[in-house]
């Protein structure tokens, strides 16, 4: 616990004098809250939960943050109550009593990180690490009380808003039938596992009208006995790709891969490897944004918000069309009629082709950090580098989810149809975020 606490205080306080009553520089320093979303990162690897269920996490408690800063920061900033689906008016801070509004942020993003999905105290010693130091360097008691006692009360508002978006009726709802029909997915090695949440598309949108709001045209139809027709084409464009692939390719899908849990086979012998989730990467890149463009703490806050209500109702949007279409992998179809020892690159998620779930969220996140940090924004993205996967650098926001695009078709798990489509509806997404939501006055 003790070196927990002195990391930190090392990583906020590098160069400071490191007096006793230096508080404000740890909780005015905005890579705190990068540090704590990467801790949230951390528990979603770690506890195995698939990427959409990961962007409902990311999503509430960006989202409990934010509300706090913009009370804290009303002269920049715009409650989203009335904004995004049935969020009603939020507590105000009690009048007369100082509260540090970027602590208490980092306080209710923790609460509500934890409390949606995972079972409380997931992030309880990292939470107490950072209430040691903000007392160690002198935060007074009273300002201390008061800074806990709303964020409690924001969190707690922002909980009671969560329930109410149909996740637990989910869980029992009915599962899909699998069908070994032409054109139709079915499970896929080595995991051989279900589909993954196919009734997300009754979850609450949160700007989309509903989560049919935009509809993509249908997939081509299946039809691999015609080797002129589009559909043929683009079986044998990604068996062809995956069989030659450059080291460049290699790389790029690698670097986006983002499966989450890996299962490995290797003779009688089969072990899991974990990654981060879509939602996890991009929340990366809005950390490595916020510090390459040296943004004030409500700028950072303001930022991963808006990027993860995009990628929120991404993913509502691309599961509405998954489980409508139900196309059938790649590695199905090539398996089946073309080659039967085919593998693609990366290993194929267990849900349906059409459309590319990480071409959809990418997208609408791009558009989202664009409209904060601007187009041609150079950064070079770090995320990989914990698993052994080298940087990558990129001029745009856009950019970077274009090559995501293309990672999937290199990976072998996407035709390059449903990767181009999905890249086209994801921007769309994230453009209707940008227009509706007024967060920055």
């Amino acid at each position: 616990m003790r070196l927990a606490i002195v990391a930190i205080a090392a990583l906020l306080l590098a160069g400071a004098c490191n007096k006793k009553n230096d508080y404000k520089q740890i909780t005015s320093n905005p890579l705190l809250y990068s540090r704590t979303v990467k801790e949230l990162n951390n528990v979603v690897m770690q506890n195995n939960f698939p990427p959409i269920i990961a962007s409902r996490n990311y999503l509430y408690a960006n989202i409990a943050a934010y509300e706090i800063i913009a009370a804290g920061n009303s002269t920049r900033y715009s409650s989203l109550a009335g904004q995004v689906k049935h969020l009603t008016k939020i507590p105000a801070p009690p009048a007369g009593k100082e509260i540090d509004f970027n602590f208490a942020a980092i306080l209710a993003f923790c609460k509500l990180g934890e409390a949606v999905t995972f079972p409380e105290g997931s992030m309880k010693e990292y939470v107490d690490s950072l209430k040691t130091l903000v007392k160690e360097h002198g935060m007074p008691g009273s300002v201390y009380k008061n800074t806990v006692a709303y964020a409690e009360e924001v969190g707690k508002a922002i909980l009671v808003w969560s329930k109410k978006d149909n996740y637990a009726q989910t869980r029992t709802a009915p599962k899909y039938t699998v069908m070994d029909t032409p054109g139709r997915w079915i499970p896929t090695p080595p995991m051989y596992a279900q589909a993954l949440e196919p009734n997300w598309r009754e979850i609450r949108t949160m700007v989309m009208d509903s989560a049919n709001q935009f509809t993509p045209p249908p997939p081509p139809p299946f039809d691999i006995s015609n080797k002129q027709s589009k559909y043929y084409q683009e079986v044998l464009a990604v068996k062809n790709a995956g069989d030659s692939l450059t080291d460049e390719q290699k790389h790029i899908a690698e670097f986006w891969d983002d499966l989450g849990t890996r299962l490995n086979v290797s003779g009688h012998v089969e072990f899991l490897t974990k990654k981060f989730s879509p939602t996890g990467h991009w929340m990366n890149i809005v950390g490595i944004a916020a510090k390459t463009a040296n943004v004030d703490f409500p700028t950072t806050v303001y930022a991963y918000a808006k990027t993860a209500i995009a990628m929120f109702d991404a993913f509502i949007q691309c599961w509405d069309e998954k489980f409508r279409s139900n196309t059938v992998r790649p590695e199905t179809v090539i398996n089946k009629y073309v080659d039967p020892d085919w593998r693609p690159y990366l290993q194929t998620p267990p849900f349906p082709e059409y459309t590319c779930g990480h071409s959809t969220v990418s997208a609408s996140a791009a558009e989202a950090l664009t409209s904060v940090f601007g187009d041609n924004f150079v950064y070079t993205d770090t995320s990989e580098l914990e698993f052994g996967i080298k940087n990558r650098s990129f001029t745009s926001f856009r950019q970077a989810a274009e090559e995501n695009n293309w990672a999937r078709f290199y990976g072998g798990i996407h035709f390059h149809n449903s990767c181009i489509i999905s890249t086209e509806y994801g921007k769309k997404v994230g453009d209707l975020v940008n227009q509706r939501l007024q967060m920055k006055k």
